[in-house]
């Protein structure tokens, strides 16, 4: 089986090599290069072509962020799992909608990086316990869901969308035409306050529509 290919995305050299050793022991992970900054994050990543990059928030000069949009901009299939010391649920959502895959916060175990990573290189998004607890206590809080008022297709379709299911798909499960899940789409959105698709998959995560780990 081919291995896991990494690019490591960190400004502390001890902190790479100590995740370099933590990874590379892990049977299919293999590191094919590292950078400190954003802009040598986008240069490595196009000359080595990584399956995934694990990122860190905090760079000098232009920040995680910055790099995570350029990089999806060159490539808009890239993997991007964030691991950084930020924990609240702002800096989590920012993230994915410039693109990354996963967020996982420095204070969860090494267990939670390696099973992150695994999760984002089989396409799906992944969330540390405890990012996800503070999305749900930040939607949930004021004790009434964000899908309260959608009907029941409104919510299965939205189930479907943050689970990563393509329209077709959608329309296929659901005996409906394209266009009228683009619609259906389109009402959930402006109903539930979603500003964009990654957004909606957050929405439905802290109202506990999908699991954080499944949705793609």
């Amino acid at each position: 089986m081919t291995a896991v290919s990494i690019l490591l995305v960190d400004d502390h050299p001890i902190v790479r090599e100590g995740y370099r050793r933590l990874l590379e022991r892990q049977p299919g992970f293999q590191v094919v290069g590292e950078a400190d900054t954003a802009a040598a994050a986008y240069r490595a990543y196009r000359d080595v072509g990584p399956d995934i990059v694990i990122m860190d928030l905090s760079l000098p000069g232009a920040g995680g962020l910055e790099a995570i949009r350029h990089i999806r901009q060159w490539d808009k299939g890239a993997r991007i799992l964030v691991f950084t010391m930020y924990s609240g649920s702002t800096f989590a959502l920012k993230a994915f909608e410039a693109g990354a895959s996963g967020y996982v916060t420095k204070s969860s175990d090494a267990a939670a990086l390696i099973k992150a990573v695994g999760i984002v290189a089989r396409g799906s998004r992944a969330l540390s316990d405890d990012i996800a607890r503070e999305v749900a206590a930040e939607r949930l809080g004021e004790g009434r869901s964000l899908v309260e008022d959608l009907g029941p297709r409104e919510t299965e379709i939205l189930r479907l969308v943050a689970s990563g299911r393509t329209t077709e798909e959608i329309a296929a499960f659901l005996n409906l035409s394209a266009k009228t899940v683009q619609n259906y789409h389109y009402q959930i959105k402006s109903k539930i306050g979603a500003r964009t698709d990654a957004h909606l998959v957050w929405l439905a995560i802290g109202a506990g529509l999908v699991d954080a780990e499944k949705a793609d």
